[in-house]
């Protein structure tokens, strides 16, 4: 950059008539075979001054030595080779054909006729598809392989994957939550996953314009109205959920063949299924009690179902001694009667003895008290 400037300089000099060699006033060209100007610090033509440097050697007459030069004296003569034009190397041309004519027409021609055969040949992969437009309009499909087509713009080739699996989350990331009603009037917030892949690739291009967009709203119907029909527990159970995910995949893929969509639902799953936000600590207060409740009946099932089966066991044991009875009745009366005074006297204190003529009383149990009773050591007098 600072040898442009310099050179820069020296042409402005040239062209303001003053020798980039050396000053033309009187006062600067004594040193160097410069003689005195006059008044009015005259040129060096006359007294032998410098010749110019930008004048071509030989230059004759009065301008040999002190003519300005000007910009194409400069640029014409600057190398032994000849002339040049802007200061650039030799022109390159490309050799003429046999004929005379040039080469640069059938280069851009064969340029061409590459780049229309590129558009021509296609390779479609294993899991892929291609619907053809012809002129805009739908034409055919191309299956994986080597395939081919007419040139751009005549035809034109639009490659997706067919097999693939999509998945479409809902809510997207930007929604904190998905409030749904169920059907005995709580809401949920839900969480869950669309798979899906195309089935038809042409219905899938020309049928919708955005499909994307499409299978979002069609998986949020029917997921709304699968839980309509839903309780609030069923949507927190496995069991429930399964059950909910098959009947959303049924109504989708049954919306979604009504458009003629070309998509086939692989599944969906639901990943979380929780209260709202708002009432999740009163929602956890209600499980709570929800289970203090089932285990109290529980235990009311458990005391009920071993009271009815102590009565069927007493129930069993009376349909036998009743069937003692009717065999031998005076027996069986005489022998339940030993037995059930034998069951009241156990309890009591009393002891009754029934001999022949008299009934004497013998407290036998004070008798017995008594004998159990700790013995207490009598006072000796030197105790005292």
């Amino acid at each position: 950059m600072e040898g442009f400037d310099r050179f820069r300089q020296r042409i402005g000099l040239a062209m303001a008539g003053k020798s980039p060699w050396g000053g033309s006033s009187g006062n600067e060209g004594n040193g160097s075979g410069g003689g005195d100007s006059g008044d009015d610090g005259g040129s060096d033509d006359k007294s032998g001054g410098p010749r110019n440097p930008w004048l071509p050697p030989g230059a004759g007459g009065k301008d040999r030595s002190r003519r300005s030069a000007s910009i194409e004296d400069i640029f014409k003569h600057r190398g032994p080779e000849g002339p040049r034009r802007g200061g650039g190397g030799p022109n390159f041309t490309l050799p003429p054909r046999p004929g005379g004519k040039s080469w640069f027409p059938l280069i851009i021609g064969g340029l061409v006729l590459l780049g229309l055969g590129s558009t021509m040949v296609h390779q479609i992969g294993p899991k892929e598809q291609a619907v053809v437009k012809t002129l805009g309009n739908f034409t055919r499909t191309l299956d994986p392989g080597l395939q081919f087509t007419l040139p751009f713009p005549i035809e034109t080739v639009d490659v997706e994957d067919v097999q693939g699996v999509r998945a479409v989350q809902i809510p997207g990331g930007s929604q904190a939550q998905k409030l749904i009603l169920t059907g005995d009037q709580n809401l949920v917030d839900l969480s869950y996953i669309v798979r899906w892949n195309i089935k038809d690739l042409s219905n899938f291009k020309f049928r919708l314009v955005e499909p994307v967009e499409t299978v979002n709203e069609v998986a949020e119907a029917a997921m709304r109205a699968a839980i309509a029909e839903k309780e609030l527990d069923e949507t927190f159970s496995g069991q429930g959920r399964a059950a909910i995910e098959l009947d959303v995949r049924e109504r989708m893929q049954s919306t979604l063949d009504a458009y003629n969509a070309g998509i086939q639902v692989l599944g969906v799953e639901i990943e979380k299924a929780d209260p709202p936000a708002e009432v999740v600590d009163a929602f956890r207060d209600v499980q709570v009690a929800e289970q203090q409740a089932d285990a109290a009946r529980n235990q009311a099932r458990g005391y009920a179902e071993q009271q009815l089966s102590i009565a069927k066991g007493e129930a069993e044991a009376f349909d036998k001694v009743y069937e003692q009875y009717r065999l031998a009745p005076v027996v069986t009366r005489q022998r339940l009667y030993y037995e059930t005074m034998e069951r009241v006297l156990s309890q009591t204190d009393k002891t009754i003895v029934e001999p022949s003529g008299v009934t004497p009383y013998l407290p036998l149990p004070e008798v017995k008290r008594r004998a159990q009773r700790p013995s207490v050591p009598a006072a000796t007098n030197g105790g005292q």
